[in-house]
């Protein structure tokens, strides 16, 4: 502590609130329901989405890359699948060729998607399906973060019960500026941007109703 205060580090001027409130501060001007559950995020930073296999999680993430075509270019690294029938379908099922020219997508280690990040012409949304297939961990992911901060990274991740699986994935879970869960073909927002606590995404409308019955999902406490 004596060496640290030797230092004498330059003093940041602290903002005011009429200040802050004037400063014009990028966001990505999310419409209807997307608005309603996950409010105007901004276009970069960290997501997580989490969820047990078979709750619409694949399928939400597909639907989630097509609206965020929108706002950027999105590369979806396809790491879990790679492209096999399962993804061809989820593909065709979201009708992703609407969005040709603004959505690629190929299975990279993350060796080669930081190299794929680096270059300028490339995208400015990444999607990681998933975090375990990946082989990721804390410091990995931080880096990555730290190294693109110009990037929105989204990661996908397996559940094990409601939490993330592993301890990488569940510090990122607090790291991570949105924070989507999947039970039951709702994506339920924790995140930083959310407006409406118990509102949320709904997948697939049908398997909706049977698993919940009607009753809207509890959102938990936002951070």
């Amino acid at each position: 502590m004596e060496e640290l205060s030797q230092k004498k580090p330059r003093q940041k001027r602290a903002y005011s609130p009429s200040e802050i409130l004037k400063m014009k501060i990028p966001y990505m001007n999310f419409t209807g329901e997307w608005a309603e559950a996950f409010g105007q995020p901004a276009p970069t930073g960290l997501w997580l989405v989490w969820g047990k296999s078979g709750n619409g999680k694949s399928a939400f993430v597909m639907k989630l890359a097509k609206y965020l075509c929108q706002f950027g270019d999105v590369f979806y690294d396809s790491l879990e699948e790679d492209i096999r029938f399962s993804f061809q379908k989820n593909i065709a099922r979201n009708r992703m060729d609407e969005v040709d020219g603004k959505f690629k997508t190929l299975k990279l280690s993350i060796e080669e998607l930081d190299a794929r990040m680096s270059d300028k012409r490339k995208e400015d949304i990444y999607i990681i399906d998933s975090f375990q297939a990946a082989k990721l961990n804390t410091k990995m992911y931080t880096e990555l973060a730290e190294k693109h901060p110009d990037k929105l990274i989204i990661f996908v991740s397996r559940a094990d019960g409601n939490l993330p699986k592993g301890r990488g994935a569940e510090n990122l879970m607090w790291d991570a500026d949105v924070k989507i869960w999947v039970e039951g073909f709702r994506a339920i927002c924790k995140g930083r941007f959310q407006p409406q606590p118990g509102k949320s995404y709904t997948i697939w409308e049908e398997g909706s109703s049977k698993y919940w019955g009607g009753t809207p999902p509890d959102n938990g406490t936002r951070d």
